[in-house]
């Protein structure tokens, strides 16, 4: 049988693989990454409603203005702090990550990072 070669549905799969593992309750909700080749946008999600409780993205990001790979892991440390200082103000204080389908590495590891050093647990 041959492989697919479609990347996005290789990702979706391995996002659902992952999804089986990671749910996020009122007490630990999910902090789900979405990378695009420019952007990258993050949520803090309570499963158990279905909410968003908290969400940053690039787009807002005040240092989201250049294309090269050190500007945007740059940016994606910043989406990660400002995420964590807004799931900070709701309460939250620990997640459980959820990359997404995507490797651990790169944009992903950098916000995972950024949101770490402002104070979440995962």
């Amino acid at each position: 049988m041959a492989r697919d070669k479609n990347s996005r549905r290789l990702r979706v799969v391995r996002h659902i693989r992952v999804r089986k593992k990671v749910q996020g309750d009122g007490v630990r909700p999910r902090l789900c990454v979405f990378r695009s080749l420019r952007h990258i946008y993050a949520q803090v999600i309570d499963d158990t409603t279905g909410h968003t409780l908290a969400s940053a993205s690039s787009l807002e990001s005040a240092a989201g203005k250049g294309t090269e790979l050190a500007a945007k892991l740059s940016t994606s440390q910043s989406v990660g702090k400002l995420v964590a200082e807004r799931a900070k103000e709701q309460g939250i204080k620990e997640v459980v990550f959820d990359r997404g389908g995507y490797k651990y590495h790169g944009r992903v590891k950098a916000l995972a990072e950024g949101s770490r050093e402002a104070g979440l647990v995962f």
